[in-house]
């Protein structure tokens, strides 16, 4: 009994072995099959092959509006303001009259030197004979020489009284008319700073009202004299063709909108502001229908000039680096990524204007960046044709 105990664990020790050996044979099947190497697959990417082409870079600055003339109105002549003879934020033409002053004491001033100078005319009429019947008798020594001179005194001084009676009537005449005070100039006017009965002083430094031609428009732009100097020596280096004659400017309102109307720049300033570095530049607008009025904040968008060999990519092509470096893909000739560092002088609508940093015939990768870094292999989808771009606004800084 002993005996057959002993026996029967060690057959079931030899079969649990096999059972092991058997299962070890098939683990090491399944591991070599699932380590089988796999062929690795090649990312596909799409590409957008860069193309220089004429552009029209523009220069968007901010500024503001303001009148083409400016005109306070103030009194010549002091007195009671009678009456006001126009309508608030009207349009008035030049010469209209705005104010009446009371004109008594300068109607009564005027009549004065009227008949002041009737009485000289009338002295001088008197006096013009006895000269000449003088000149006879002093000839045959009928009158003494004494009495010819005086004659001829008296003559003279009746002409400058007549001369001075003139005066003295232009100047009466010159103050009643500006009992009416006119519109020094056509445009539109704005609230007035007196009411009927108030008394006004001639020359006094408050204005009664403003007058302000609207039409042409004034717009007051500040570029960086850094910019400024850039774009001079792009042009004088050929980079930028300047356009013949006065450079075009374009409007954008503060909604956004683009004014219909397109101006053009009148000067440059000839002084750099020490406190800010910027030079003011101004452009005068078209206003007909008074759209534009002065204070207004917009955007110009200057002219620059055309560069011939402009390369403009598609802004999802372009990244930055932790040093804020705008970088991008390319798929090289040998169908790897290459990373390039570029410089950028600002967007063209959706595409950035590159400087340096890409060539003519280069694949730029504008999808499937996510799937693929440096080094790696890639194939390129069709490339795209170079999209034409709209004129946009290429700020003057590079970026």
């Amino acid at each position: 009994m002993e005996a057959f105990f002993c026996k029967k664990p060690l057959l079931r020790t030899a079969g649990a072995a096999a059972m092991i050996s058997a299962l070890a044979v098939l683990a090491g099947c399944s591991k070599s099959t699932t380590e089988a190497p796999h062929k690795q697959q090649v990312a596909e990417v799409g590409v957008f092959k860069v193309a220089p082409e004429a552009l029209q870079i523009t220069t968007e600055l901010p500024g503001r509006t303001a009148a083409y003339q400016v005109a306070e109105v103030r009194p010549q002549v002091s007195g009671l303001i009678q009456k006001r003879l126009f309508v608030e934020g009207a349009d008035v033409k030049a010469g209209v009259p705005l104010y009446q002053i009371d004109a008594a004491t300068y109607q009564a001033a005027y009549n004065s030197a009227k008949a002041a100078l009737a009485k000289a005319k009338a002295n001088l009429v008197a006096a013009a004979p006895k000269v000449a019947r003088y000149k006879d008798l002093v000839a045959i020594e009928g009158v003494s020489r004494q009495d010819y001179d005086d004659a001829v005194a008296a003559h003279e001084q009746a002409k400058a009284d007549v001369e001075a009676a003139v005066a003295a009537l232009e100047q009466t005449k010159i103050n009643l008319d500006y009992t009416h005070v006119d519109a020094p100039i056509s445009g539109r006017i704005s609230r007035s700073a007196v009411t009927p009965g108030a008394l006004v002083t001639a020359n006094q430094t408050t204005a009664l009202t403003t007058v302000q031609q609207l039409d042409p428009i004034y717009v007051d732009v500040t570029q960086s004299s850094e910019d400024m100097l850039r774009l001079k020596r792009e042009i004088e280096s050929g980079g930028l063709k300047k356009n013949g004659g006065q450079a075009k400017v374009s409007l954008l309102l503060s909604d956004g909108t683009k004014y219909a109307l397109e101006g053009k720049l009148q000067f440059s300033d000839v002084t750099v502001d020490p406190g800010t570095g910027n030079v003011t530049l101004r452009a005068l607008f078209p206003n007909p229908k008074h759209d534009l009025l002065p204070g207004m904040f917009v955007r110009a968008v200057i002219e620059s000039g055309v560069n011939e060999h402009a390369i403009a990519v598609p802004q999802q092509g372009v990244t930055r680096n932790p040093k804020g470096e705008a970088t991008a893909l390319v798929l090289n000739k040998e169908g790897k990524v290459e990373q390039r560092t570029l410089v950028t002088t600002g967007t063209l609508g959706a595409k950035w204007l590159v400087k340096s940093g890409l060539n003519e015939g280069d694949l730029l990768i504008v999808e499937g960046v996510q799937k693929v870094k440096p080094g790696a292999p890639a194939n390129a989808a069709a490339p795209a044709k170079p999209a034409a771009v709209a004129v946009g606004s290429a700020p003057t800084s590079a970026q």
